[in-house]
């Protein structure tokens, strides 16, 4: 009964963190592509080829269900693997839709025509991936109309967080958020579309002011999952047992996790 989760290094970790609290009977299987780490300069075509080889290992490890917990991926990669490359008893997700039931305050199952709603003015922080793929927008449209986004793409703050460098990973949050405020000077809400994100909301709250709400992922996403599980319980794949794999070095990574999580992780060798 083991569902997967994908990212591209350790930012998924928050989210795992978050869906492990919210679902402690279900075992998840973790997989962080170290190796290839960060996605968010790659090409779409690197990132696809590179997130459809993960997907396929943790479907091995008896993982039906996989969260594409890496907002890059579910950018450059969901869409077209949903379409043309998942088998219909396998089931790929990302991480965008909670984020956007959040923010619309409607429900993703609502297909209703878009409608205004109470946020016009939204900051979007991302990695120039995500920022160049427009998926936000795009999902974002399909549900409102009249709201203004912008879009901030925050070259090397994921590399400073992976690489456990705090300081510089704040000092790049506050000029990301310097640079958007220049051409959205008051957003009413901000989003983190990035998983990696949430280890620095604090400075993102900061840098933005206290006027300004901040979404966040992980608890999003594992409401949304407890959701969807309840309405698709077979998705729930044969695997047994929780794990943390990595195609990078098993033992530099857990160190990084287990400061990343604070913690003890302990990662194999994909």
């Amino acid at each position: 009964m083991a569902v997967g989760i994908f990212d591209s290094g350790l930012g998924g970790l928050t989210v795992l963190d978050a869906v492990a609290k919210r679902l402690p009977e279900v075992p998840f299987v973790y997989l962080g592509d170290n190796a290839h780490a960060p996605y968010g300069v790659r090409t779409h075509d690197d990132i696809f080829n590179l997130t459809c080889a993960a997907v396929e290992r943790l479907w091995a490890e008896g993982c039906d269900l996989v969260i594409l917990a890496c907002n890059t991926a579910s950018a450059a990669a969901l869409k077209r693997m949903q379409e043309s490359w998942v088998p219909p008893n396998k089931r790929v997700l990302g991480v965008f839709v909670p984020l956007i039931e959040a923010l619309t305050e409607r429900h993703w199952g609502d297909n209703s025509p878009p409608r205004e709603v109470a946020v016009k003015h939204v900051a979007l922080f991302a990695t120039p991936a995500t920022v160049a793929s427009r998926a936000f927008q795009r999902e974002l449209a399909f549900r409102a109309i009249g709201v203004d986004v912008e879009a901030q793409p925050c070259a090397g703050v994921v590399d400073a967080i992976e690489q456990g460098d705090e300081m510089l990973a704040e000092a790049l949050v506050r000029s990301h958020v310097e640079s958007l405020k220049r051409r959205m000077p008051h957003p009413q809400a901000a989003i983190l579309g990035c998983t990696h994100y949430p280890l620095m909301q604090k400075a993102f709250q900061d840098a933005l002011g206290a006027e300004v709400k901040v979404y966040s992922q992980a608890n999003l996403v594992a409401e949304s999952l407890a959701d969807y599980l309840i309405r698709r319980p077979e998705m729930l794949g044969p695997g047994a047992q929780s794990k943390f794999l990595t195609t990078g070095d098993p033992s530099y990574v857990s160190s990084k996790a287990t400061q990343f999580l604070r913690r003890r992780v302990v990662f194999e060798s994909a």
